[in-house]
């Protein structure tokens, strides 16, 4: 049987205040529903994560509940699947906001080793293994999924100076035999969801240090931790690190009726080598 819980910040904080709001949030909901067996305490945290997230609560009190959440086994990668999944229903800006409170929660304690694992204690969402698609980068990327649901989500990490070749995003009939991880995941994702005849496309989240987005015939933009990309159908472009940066950007395939993604030439050294 798990342990008893118990609180008393009701009566130490408003006891003689308002001692009946202390009595219920003591000994009703912190005494009686809190210890309710049919639910499991590591249940009842991420459904009060996600209850507080909802109502746009991100004081401390959320911090208090990530932290119970934490302290009742959610692990790090739990919480960044959650949150990412309510984001879904309660916006963007609440999810950032939440995202900000639990990135300080589960910070990474050990020190870092080498590059790789201090950049990944510089961001929240996981790094991931080596992309085995790597023939179509330039330097090493890895790949995390985020989340399977919906519109799957994947983390797509690059080393200092790697960026992937000029690619476009088909629908129809266009050749879907050259993929990455990232495209194969997805594929396979939107196989198995309901049919939706939506746009297509990719929109690219930046979430940690810094890159640089091109579309074909425009000049590169920098991006930066929050900058958003929307990419149509049928623009080539390409993505990547700053020669002296990691960078990692959330990529969400927008589901499209036989999507697929070719792939071109790499960018060329002369060109990548303009950007500072």
């Amino acid at each position: 049987m798990s342990e008893k819980i118990t609180q008393t910040a009701g009566r130490d904080q408003l006891g003689e205040f308002a001692p009946m709001f202390a009595h219920l949030n003591d000994d009703v909901l912190f005494g009686e529903v809190w210890n309710e067996s049919a639910i499991d305490v590591k249940t009842k945290c991420i459904i009060t994560v996600v209850s507080l997230m909802a109502s746009g609560i991100t004081d401390s009190s959320l911090t208090y509940h990530l932290q119970n959440a934490k302290a009742h086994g959610v692990t790090k990668e739990e919480i960044a699947a959650i949150i990412t999944h309510a984001t879904m229903y309660t916006g963007w800006p609440k999810g950032w906001a939440v995202f900000r409170l639990a990135k300080e929660v589960w910070k990474e304690n050990e020190p870092a080793t080498n590059e790789k694992d201090r950049y990944q204690n510089s961001i929240f969402f996981p790094i991931g293994e080596p992309n085995p698609y790597g023939k179509y980068f330039v330097g090493q990327s890895y790949l995390a999924q985020i989340s399977k649901e919906q519109i799957p989500v994947f983390n797509v990490t690059f080393e200092p100076g790697c960026r992937n070749n000029w690619h476009i995003h088909n629908v129809g009939s266009a050749d879907a035999s050259r993929e990455t991880a990232s495209d194969a995941a997805v594929s396979a994702s939107l196989a198995r969801a309901p049919s939706r005849a939506l746009t297509g496309g990719q929109m690219l989240i930046c979430v940690g240090g810094r890159g640089w987005y091109q579309e074909e015939g425009k000049e590169a933009v920098e991006l930066l931790p929050g900058s958003v990309v929307n990419i149509p159908v049928g623009v080539k472009h390409w993505h990547g690190a700053a020669k002296d940066s990691w960078f990692s950007h959330l990529a969400l395939e927008i589901p499209g009726e036989d999507g697929s993604t070719t792939w071109c030439e790499p960018v060329s050294k002369e060109d990548y080598g303009k950007l500072n």
